[in-house]
């Protein structure tokens, strides 16, 4: 198969032999795929280089060789967004769930749209954890293994006064008694899943209560491996000396 013209965001690249790129494209047209640029990484093609970091909109040319392709060329469609601290950490997170979700070579026209979206929803940093979870809620719904946040698994409505446990093939199931081991926060709130149906942002104290919620899902989909993400902004928390309140993996 060739491709002509054809745009793409740049969900990750990472050194390939001695001058190349691996990197991995979400396309309109033909879903996630994985390319190799050749030769980018000489002191001539710094062009491309810089047109093959994550985030990056870009239109290419190439031709596909079973699960990988080659890229004849490559330019930058505009700036991607700069980022830094948590809204880059944030960005690192949307890239790695649609890495390991969305199938290889299956569009899935509906997620580049929302790619699209989260991206420019990025430089908004003081609202980052809002933008993740809309994000998650729609990347699900899109690759047609989400749940209606309104209702819960056995269509019941959601009380708002009651808290949830998320299961993915169940959807939203209200919590009647703690299971041994198992930490309340990893609940959301009735309310919270109300704002997440309407698209409205809930009250900090329930937004926090969708984070672990929704985590429980995600890890369900993308198995035991977990998300680099996830580890990264545990690692970061640690580190870091918290303001009282102050949740610093709350992004992912």
């Amino acid at each position: 198969m060739r491709y002509a013209g054809e745009t793409a965001y740049v969900l990750h690249a990472r050194p390939w032999r001695e001058s190349s790129l691996l990197v991995d494209l979400l396309t309109r047209a033909h879903g996630r795929i994985g390319m190799i640029a050749r030769g980018v990484r000489g002191p001539r093609r710094q062009a491309q280089l810089a047109a093959l970091q994550p985030l990056q909109h870009v239109r290419f040319d190439g031709v596909q060789r079973g699960e990988l392709g080659y890229l004849s060329s490559v330019e930058a469609l505009d700036a991607p967004p700069l980022l830094a601290g948590h809204a880059s950490l944030a960005a690192f997170y949307v890239n790695e769930l649609v890495l390991r979700l969305a199938p290889g070579h299956d569009p899935h026209p509906e997620l580049y749209a929302l790619y699209a979206q989260v991206r420019a929803r990025l430089h908004d940093a003081a609202d980052l954890a809002w933008t993740l979870r809309r994000f998650e809620r729609d990347l699900l719904q899109a690759l047609g293994v989400g749940f209606d946040p309104g209702v819960d698994g056995d269509g019941a409505p959601i009380d708002p006064a009651a808290r949830y446990r998320l299961e993915a093939e169940h959807g939203p199931r209200r919590v009647l008694g703690e299971r041994s081991g198992e930490s309340r926060q990893r609940h959301a709130t009735g309310r919270a899943l109300l704002a997440l149906a309407a698209d409205v942002r809930p009250d900090p104290e329930d937004l926090d209560s969708l984070r672990l919620a929704m985590r429980t899902v995600i890890a369900q989909h993308v198995g035991p491996r977990g998300l680099r993400s996830w580890q990264l902004a545990a690692d970061l928390a640690r580190m870091s000396i918290r303001a009282p309140g102050q949740d610093d993996d709350s992004v992912s």
